[in-house]
């Protein structure tokens, strides 16, 4: 249930971009980095036109595309506050996540310092080489003054420019409210620029790599057909809301992995460089992201609107908002040419189709059950063991996996595509030019319109009890026949454990968890047990085991002498074969490929954009 704070009410009026915030005093933030090489920036946040009585300063405690909290509070210190006249104010924590300031004449300039070393979406990384700001993590705000504009300015050092989504302004950089702030990742550095113009919008990459030029101009290159493949899905690109999309990327040795989508732009990071493996690695990241400028920042959840930076954000349909978007943004860089088919198996496919048929976590829950999980799982930190192994497999690729189970059901029995159903929903649900959304969705508006795309409401009501509100597994080897596409073992008739192991210096070997209906777990063992012999001999190191494996067959067993927490014994173990699935195409299963799966597979697969 919706906590009702002042903030939530607040934060839950909708401002068009194009709105003026009249007779609303902006908020001015000053960002430095006197101490960059210790990781730290000194910031400075004027409010003006304070109403009487204490002034609730806070951090955010969660971020936009983020679901778990990450308490941004922890990295602040030196906190002072002073008055228009430069008095020195109370300043008192009533609790961990914020400061009142009282005494204040209508005026408060608070400052802080901020610690950040780390380069990734969600927190701030600030080094003497740049700064990479998630706002959320970086800037500090006020109760009840949510809706009133803000202007940040960046005092940089030698050299480094900004990269954000920011609008420029006279000075500084200026967000209409609150909610575009905290969504506008700013990066600070010596950037290199590219930017080019689609459908009447400027698309700029604004990149702090080591790399060559050659390299980024291949890199962006790549990136022009992706943007592309994905403004043909929907018939256009957004009107971004100043004009302007922005790939906010690093590409340094120290940053962290990770992308996360914006309103108007997205964060990249990555310490892969733009060349070799890297790149198709890099370029699956901007894939995925480019697309939530459609779903998820326009095509928005009802139960995400409006986000609440003080509380984690639970939603129910992280399996369409980040599932579907892990479909395209692979199906994408299939279109693009990135891919070829049995790239695309491989990269793709083969992972999907793998999870979601071995895993155990799919067969026991749905997707809107792994939805409302991302609160624990989504970079969530926690110390105590948990059996997730054999209860969850990520709304990514859950989602993934029954987006492509209902893209190719609908090619085969309805005539259409997935493409449609995404172009109506945006239509329904996205198209709407301004910060809040046309109409946020709901699972029965998700429901609704895939009943107008196939003209069969009993079809769509039963593909949503089965697949999304409930557990049933697809058929896959089935829908991927017409395609010309194999579901087969990776590795049949070979012998397996079925486990995961951590070989000791000791020479033996301490078990992970156990996945439900493996040997291990059949022979009721789990975690923290520890192999001591193997069929008699040691498990001396992977490579070892394997070979020791590779003589037997499904069905041996095996004598195993473990120590457990009620002490040592031996226990029969059953191998198993490798479960593991992979996805080929036909030719190159040495199966005959028919002009009617051509025509399949090239309807599916090949590039859309003219």
């Amino acid at each position: 249930m919706m906590r009702k704070s002042a903030a939530i009410l607040l934060l839950s009026l909708p401002l068009a971009l194009s709105r003026p915030a009249a007779a609303q005093a902006p908020v001015h933030y000053t960002v430095a980095f006197p101490n960059a090489a210790h990781h730290e920036a000194r910031i400075t946040v004027t409010f003006r036109d304070v109403p009487a009585g204490p002034l609730h300063v806070r951090m955010a405690r969660s971020s936009p595309g983020r679901y778990a909290l990450h308490e941004f509070a922890k990295n602040v210190y030196d906190v002072q506050a002073t008055s228009a006249q430069g008095k020195p104010l109370s300043v008192v924590k009533p609790d961990p996540y914020g400061w009142d300031v009282t005494g204040h004449d209508g005026t408060v300039t608070f400052t802080y310092t901020l610690f950040g070393d780390r380069t990734d979406g969600t927190y701030a990384g600030i080094d003497q080489r740049h700064a990479h700001l998630n706002m959320p993590a970086t800037l500090a705000f006020a109760r009840g003054l949510e809706q009133r504009p803000a202007e940040v300015k960046f005092e940089l050092p030698a050299g480094w420019t900004v990269a954000s989504q920011l609008r420029p302004d006279a000075g500084g950089y200026y967000a209409p409210h609150l909610q575009y702030l905290m969504d506008s990742p700013t990066s600070l550095g010596p950037q290199k620029v590219r930017s080019w113009q689609e459908q009447g919008r400027t698309i700029e990459m604004q990149v702090l790599h080591e790399g060559t030029d050659a390299e980024l101009d291949a890199y962006v290159g790549q990136t022009k057909k992706v943007v592309k493949e994905a403004a043909a899905i929907f018939g256009g690109l957004p009107e971004y809301d100043f004009g302007r999309y922005t790939f906010v990327a690093n590409h340094l040795p120290q940053t962290s992995g990770d992308g996360m989508e914006h309103r108007n732009s997205t964060s990249l990071t990555s310490n892969r460089p733009l060349r070799g493996t890297g790149t198709l690695d890099n370029l699956g990241t901007v894939s995925h992201e480019f697309f939530h400028s459609w779903n998820v920042e326009r095509i928005r959840p009802q139960d995400l609107e409006p986000f609440d930076f003080e509380r984690a954000n639970m939603s129910s349909n992280l399996w369409f908002a980040e599932g579907f978007t892990q479909y395209y943004g692979e199906l994408l860089l299939r279109r693009a040419g990135v891919y070829s088919d049995e790239q695309y198996c491989q990269e793709a496919l083969s992972g999907i189709v793998d999870a979601m048929i071995t895993m155990p976590g799919p067969k026991r829950y749905s997707p809107v059950y792994m939805s409302q999980q991302a609160p624990f799982v989504d970079a969530a930190a926690a110390i105590d063991p948990n059996n997730r192994s054999n209860t969850y497999l990520s709304y990514y690729y859950i989602g993934a996996g029954n987006a492509l189970a209902l893209d190719l059901e609908l090619r085969q029995r309805f005539k259409t595509d997935l493409d449609t159903y995404m172009r109506t929903l945006w239509k329904q649900h996205g198209q709407q030019q301004n910060y809040a959304p046309a109409k946020p969705y709901t699972l029965q508006d998700l429901q609704r319109v895939l009943g107008e795309v196939t003209k069969d409401t009993a079809f769509a009501g039963q593909f949503f009890r089965q697949h999304i509100s409930g557990h049933e597994l697809p058929n896959y080897e089935q829908l991927m026949a017409p395609a010309g596409f194999l579901v087969r073992r990776a590795h049949a008739g070979q012998a397996t454990l079925e486990a995961r192991l951590q070989f000791n210096p000791d020479s033996s070997a301490t078990l992970g968890t156990t996945l439900l209906g493996s040997p291990f777990y059949l022979a009721g063992l789990d975690r923290e047990d520890v192999l001591l012999k193997v069929d008699g001999k040691k498990p001396t190191n992977a490579k070892e085991m394997q070979q020791r494996l590779a003589a037997h067959k499904p069905g041996d067993v095996l004598q195993v002498e473990v120590r457990a927490r009620e002490g040592v014994r031996t226990v029969p173990i059953t191998l198993q074969e490798n479960s593991d699935l992979e996805v080929v195409p036909y030719e190159l299963a040495g199966r005959p490929l028919t002009k009617a799966q051509k025509k399949f597979r090239a309807a599916w697969l090949n590039g859309k954009a003219k």
